[in-house]
């Protein structure tokens, strides 16, 4: 990334190492001191209004858990200056079972996905996939709205008609077990994959066709193959050879499948290439 511009990243989306939770070929070379020269680089090469998706989870050692995930948003912000736009939730269909009658904590179901910006993000296109309950009928009565000091503040009475879809909420449920999150097998020859609706509900929520979308996690190359679909250029750094590798011919093979803003702002998309 030092050899990059400034300025010149539209969005990053990206899940580096969990603390110590996997071993990379032996090459996890991952800890704060490496963590803090990637995301002030990441931060450099982020154009004005650009964004940073940063999907991260806690190891549990010695029955505690680090803590790193709250450190790095924190350290985004304070150092890097980035502003926390979102913090979203990636929730599991797949996870493991509790350890028994004797856990000593609630069965492990989510991760973070830190949403960070440089200012303003230019680009918001938020995805309308969720079906409203009202879709078709007239809405009724006041909106109303609690202010700073208590008091109920009713707005003017709505008359529009209810769409069938809505912006779906900031909790992300993908299935991501028994090969759900890879459209193929080839990309669980990495130990820790990113599902691939979860790059590309990102990339279209923060991006456009034309932008370029960073990875300085590349992996297996779900962010780079979700964003050649999408019709976005991209970069990946990736320090195992085997893995950028695999990045690299997975790439190769994928088709564009354009998903446009439109689609989005009009509340017709293709639910199924979306769905969580």
């Amino acid at each position: 990334m030092q050899e990059m511009p400034a300025g010149s990243v539209d969005l990053v989306v990206t899940s580096p190492p969990y603390d110590d939770l996997r071993d990379y070929h032996n090459n996890n070379a991952w800890n704060h001191d490496f963590f803090t020269k990637v995301a002030k680089e990441m931060s450099r090469v982020l154009k004005r209004g650009g964004v940073v998706v940063w999907n991260v989870a806690d190891q549990t050692i010695k029955g505690r858990k680090t803590g790193s995930s709250f450190r790095q948003a924190l350290f985004f912000m304070e150092q890097c200056g980035l502003q926390l736009h979102d913090t979203m939730i990636y929730a599991k269909t797949g996870v493991a079972f509790p350890s028994g009658a004797h856990s000593v904590r609630y069965t492990q179901k989510f991760e973070f996905v830190f949403v960070l910006s440089k200012g303003r993000p230019k680009t918001i296109n938020l995805i309308q996939d969720k079906p409203n309950k009202w879709a078709g009928a007239r809405s009724w009565g006041k909106a109303s709205a609690r202010k700073k000091n208590g008091d109920i503040q009713k707005s003017a009475t709505k008359t529009k008609q209810v769409k069938p879809l809505g912006v779906r909420d900031n909790i992300w449920l993908i299935k991501n077990s028994g090969g759900f999150g890879q459209k193929t097998k080839d990309a669980y020859k990495h130990p820790a994959t990113m599902p691939e609706a979860l790059a590309r509900g990102h990339i279209i929520s923060w991006s456009n066709p034309g932008d370029v979308v960073l990875d300085p996690f590349m992996g297996s190359g779900t962010t780079a193959r979700v964003a050649k679909e999408q019709g976005r250029n991209y970069v990946g750094f990736e320090i195992d050879a085997e893995y950028a590798a695999l990045a690299e011919k997975m790439a190769a093979g994928v088709k564009e499948k354009l998903t446009t803003p439109r689609d989005l702002s009009d509340g017709v998309l293709d639910v199924n290439a979306l769905k969580i």
